[in-house]
């Protein structure tokens, strides 16, 4: 059985700090976690920046996290595999 969730994200390289804002509501109505980070966004920095963050923000190791789609886009869906039974309080409190 697969283990995980997708968490769809709108990364903001080259900022001034790393940090989650909460959650933002894009154009086409699709509710996105807000993340920033202070890596640009040359040779995948920003998306091994913000698999970093996210991992540091759950407390779960850097492996178990991943971007999935939109490698190229500020909107980035990652990938979460980690105990499934702990999962969704984990994202909750990471969305504030």
């Amino acid at each position: 059985m697969d283990e995980g969730a997708e968490l769809a994200v709108r990364l903001t390289p080259a900022a001034s700090t790393d940090r989650i804002e909460g959650l933002v509501e894009d154009a086409a109505g699709v509710v996105r976690l807000k993340a920033r980070v202070r890596a640009v966004a040359e040779n995948n920095k920003a998306n091994r920046a913000l698999e970093k963050l996210i991992a540091k923000q759950l407390r779960i190791r850097k492996t178990a996290v991943r971007v999935v789609s939109g490698e190229t886009s500020r909107s980035k869906i990652i990938r979460i595999e980690d105990d499934p039974a702990e999962l969704p309080a984990a994202l909750e409190a990471l969305a504030g």
